[in-house]
């Protein structure tokens, strides 16, 4: 399968622009989410109750649509389960524990990384095409998310004694979700993105419940312990954060390649901090609006349409 973007024109892509800008907005949301969330479960309980409301309801929406999941080959089996063990039990077990290492705001500035992570295996693993257009608008979308996050927080940087060990958890993430982002390509062209993100989500799922009970961190009780606003914010982690933003997300990949969608995470930070400032009342700052609009910059750079093939130059 030929890995080149086609030469589209802009107005052809608006609508996959607007849906992977939804995911963003929808995932910069979890952070909030998570953050009245912390405290009340264990970090692997409260990732395996995340991921058992996804399966639930991409199971329910398949019936509902009368779709019969799909009888993958065991080829695909093969790759459904590395897309689990790293999109969703791996990227999962890394984020919770690298969080207590690290603040959250240091966290986010790794996982910024991740547009530049996924050009670059891109354009090494399967020869996608970097104009140089492409590259600045990765560098300026990095740039961006960098200027967002450390304007709000300023001592982010600062050390801990073990906060290398919360940066290379967190950077965990960062390689495992550019494994989820790339080695999707031939299952969503095969079985599609819903396909795709279901039989993950149910496999990661699996997996993180069994590591749940085999630490003895399903507590029930703590559970019934939850307020609404806990529940809300477990709804929304599983059903908006999860399933609707997955397949979202893949839909995207399908559609315009893992690299022109990857630069659209770098509004995670930017849609984090809009919501906290709506929702928790925090402060917005000049220097956060101009990191926002280096990231908005950045991306209309990175899908650009390409130039016609006798003008364009490539890196």
């Amino acid at each position: 399968m030929s890995c080149h973007e086609p030469d589209r024109p802009a107005t052809s892509d608006m609508p996959v622009y607007l849906n992977l800008a939804l995911v963003t907005m929808i995932w910069g949301g979890t952070w909030v989410a998570g953050r009245f969330l912390a405290g009340s479960l264990s970090p692997v309980f409260a990732a395996s109750l995340r991921f058992l409301l996804a399966s639930v309801a991409l199971v329910v929406c398949l019936r509902l649509a009368r779709i019969r999941l799909a009888r993958p080959t065991p080829r695909q089996w093969l790759q459904l389960t590395l897309l689990g063990f790293f999109g969703i039990f791996f990227y999962n077990l890394c984020f919770f524990y690298g969080l207590q290492y690290i603040n959250a705001s240091r966290a986010s500035l790794i996982v910024a990384l991740n547009p530049a992570v996924i050009g670059l295996a891109s354009w090494l693993l399967f020869k996608e095409r970097l104009s140089r257009l492409k590259v600045i608008g990765i560098a300026i979308c990095i740039g961006g998310a960098g200027v967002v996050i450390v304007s709000r927080n300023p001592q982010l940087l600062s050390e801990t004694p073990d906060a290398w060990i919360g940066d290379l958890l967190i950077l965990g993430c960062v390689l495992s979700w550019g494994v989820y982002s790339l080695f999707s390509r031939s299952l969503n062209q095969s079985i599609g993105p819903v396909q795709t993100v279901t039989f993950s989500i149910l496999l990661g799922t699996l997996m993180l419940w069994a590591l749940a009970l085999s630490r003895g961190e399903v507590d029930v009780a703590a559970l019934a312990a939850i307020g609404p606003r806990q529940w809300l914010s477990l709804a929304y982690l599983g059903l908006l954060g999860s399933a609707l933003a997955y397949i979202g997300y893949y839909d995207g990949i399908r559609k315009i390649g893992a690299t022109r969608s990857g630069v659209f995470i770098a509004l995670n930070p930017l849609t984090a901090v809009l919501a906290g400032a709506i929702l928790l009342g925090e402060q917005l700052t000049l220097a956060m609006c101009l990191g926002g609009v280096l990231i908005l910059a950045g991306i209309w750079l990175c899908n650009k349409p390409l130039a016609p093939a006798g003008k364009k130059r490539i890196l």
